[in-house]
Order: C-alpha cells, then sequence, then structure tokens
C-alpha cells in the first residue's frame, strides 16, 4: 500500500508541475511568438532599443522571441518586408513612400526625431573644412530613395545648390562606404553619426555637420510591419510594440546599460558610446505618435525625390491604431 501511494504521489506531483508550468506560460499571454526584426543598418545606434529589449526581457515580457537581421539600407529592409523575411522593419521615414506605392509592409510608429543620428564626414586628410565645400562633390548613402539618398539632396538644397547640388551614390551597407573614404574614391559619406564618432576617435575621419541643422522637424526613423500581420494579428503588433518602446525608456533611464550593450552590439569604444548616449537619446520618441509638421516635411519630400506623384494621404503612409504605445 505505502508502495502504491508512493507511485501515485509522484503522478500526482507531475501533473501538478505540469499545469502549474503551462499556468505560468499562459499568465502572462500567449505562448512566446517568434518574431524577425530587420535593422536597416547593423551600427545605427537608434536601432538599439530592439536589442535591449531582447537583453532584458522586456519582449519575453510580451510573449515574444526577437531575432535580429542587419540589412543594407532602407530599400533592403522594405525587400525583406515583401519576401516575409521580417515581421517587423526598423528604417528611415522616408521608406513609408513604399506603402503609398502598394508595397506590402507600412509604418506603425515612429521612434526618431530630428536627425542626430546621422551626420557628413570626411576624411581625416580632406581639404574640406565646412558644408560649402561639398558642392558638386560625392557624398555616399546606403540605396536610392532612403533616408540619406533624401537627407543629401535636403541638404544641397537647403544650401542653394539643387537637389543635385551633390552627387549622391548609393553604396549599400556603411562598411562599403568607409572602404570607399579610406581608399579616396568619393569625397565624403552621409551616415551614422555614431560611425564619425568613432572614425574621429581613431583619427580617420573628421565630422562637418549633424543633420538636425537642415530638418529640426522630421520622423528619422519609424517601425514597419507587414499589412498582413496588421490585420491578422495586430494583438501581435500592439505587444511587439509595447516592449520596443518600453526598451527605449529603459535606454533614457538606465545610461550604463545602454552604454555596454552600444559597446558590445555595435563595437563601441566606452568614450564614444557614452558620447553617443548624450547626444542621440534626446531624438528617441516615447509612445509612437506620428507628429503631424514632421509628416508633412515627410510627405514633401516623397514630391521632392520624385517618389511619388503627389502628396500622400496619411493612411497610405502609417498606421494610427497602435499608438500611442504605453510600456
Amino acid at each position: 500500500m505505502k508502495r502504491v501511494m508512493s507511485a501515485f504521489s509522484r503522478a500526482f506531483l507531475a501533473t501538478a508541475l505540469a499545469a502549474a508550468s503551462l499556468g505560468a506560460m499562459t499568465a502572462g499571454g500567449a505562448a512566446a511568438d517568434a518574431v524577425r526584426v530587420g535593422k536597416a543598418q547593423g551600427v545605427v545606434w537608434a536601432f538599439l532599443p530592439v536589442d535591449i529589449g531582447i537583453k532584458h526581457g522586456l519582449f519575453a515580457k510580451e510573449g515574444i522571441e526577437a531575432s535580429i537581421s542587419n540589412l543594407a539600407g532602407d530599400a533592403k529592409v522594405q525587400q525583406a518586408l515583401a519576401a516575409d523575411s521580417i515581421d517587423f522593419g526598423l528604417g528611415g521615414g522616408p521608406g513609408m513612400a513604399f506603402a503609398a506605392k502598394g508595397a506590402p509592409a507600412i509604418a506603425v510608429a515612429a521612434f526618431a526625431g530630428a536627425p542626430r543620428d546621422l551626420c557628413v564626414y570626411v576624411g581625416a586628410d580632406s581639404p574640406f573644412r565646412s558644408v560649402a565645400d561639398l558642392k558638386g562633390k560625392t557624398v555616399t548613402v546606403s540605396t536610392q530613395g532612403s533616408l540619406t539618398d533624401w537627407m543629401a539632396m535636403r541638404l544641397a538644397m537647403a544650401e542653394g545648390w539643387g537637389k543635385d547640388g551633390v552627387r549622391r551614390l548609393a553604396l549599400g551597407a556603411t562598411e562599403a562606404r568607409i572602404a570607399a573614404l579610406r581608399a579616396h574614391q568619393i569625397d565624403a559619406d552621409l551616415d551614422g553619426t555614431e560611425v564619425g564618432f568613432l572614425l574621429e576617435q581613431k583619427g580617420e575621419a573628421r565630422i562637418l555637420v549633424g543633420m538636425d541643422k537642415f530638418v529640426p522637424d522630421f520622423i528619422t526613423h519609424v517601425v514597419f510591419a507587414r499589412k498582413e500581420l496588421v490585420a491578422n494579428n495586430p494583438g501581435l503588433v500592439r505587444r511587439f510594440l509595447k516592449g520596443f518602446f518600453a526598451a527605449i525608456a529603459f535606454m533614457k533611464a538606465h545610461k550604463d546599460d545602454t552604454d555596454a550593450l552600444a559597446e558590445s552590439a555595435l563595437n563601441e569604444t566606452p568614450e564614444v558610446a557614452s558620447k553617443i548616449y548624450d547626444y542621440e537619446t534626446p531624438m528617441l520618441l516615447m509612445d509612437g505618435t506620428f507628429d503631424p509638421k514632421a509628416i508633412g516635411v515627410l510627405k514633401q519630400s516623397f514630391v521632392e525625390m520624385g517618389t511619388l506623384d503627389k502628396t500622400p494621404t496619411d493612411s497610405q503612409l502609417f498606421a494610427t491604431k497602435f499608438v500611442p504605445v504605453k510600456p
């Protein structure tokens, strides 16, 4: 009898533990969903909320298991979304024009304002000392129609040179552009401020100007989601955004932890990581809302770039049902 009761007790205990485990899995909502996230550039500090969210369990808290792919520009993000290779994309505001042209993805939240994370830098031995020296020169960007492409055109127009006042050359990922600069094949690169800081520290480059000077009212970065996902699983979109903006709140409150992850994830030195944090954190938005004035600037940019024939409506560019996000 004692032996029978012991076996029964073990069976009961195993059943109880399994039930408890199942309860724990469902207590926080759905079981973990695998979510694929693509970054327009792997070295962009403003895209760090995904890394933060993974490391500190902020996506896990929402029942999400996120993985990251580093891509070579906004166009690559849109291609990956169209191919169903990723579920969410982190890219530039100008990428919203793809939705108006019928792309299968749409912006669901804005997360960075004025472009403090973009700058123009030249080689350390370059004769160029000011923006005025760039007239007619070759400036590299990521891809045609990308955020950096539009910014280079905006700079030329602001200087009174016309939209083709600098020669814009699309070379894809940051590494290719740095290589071209080192080989003196180009005159300047328009890229992440963090890249400029790091190259300055190495004595390889000098930052000429930050791009927030030219577009103070802007939406630099947005979260894109596949339209199919927005239509069929809006709850997953909400949970992803909740984790993402919880990560931004964490970053703003924890400089040391953010700097440490920037050093490991982005290969930054402690000095550069600290400098970037202080300079770029103010541009991060807290709730995903699309600022109307900044949207107006973006709409103007689509026509200026020839990306769209006419000014699009808000609903063609972004979805508002997910914002404001409340982590």
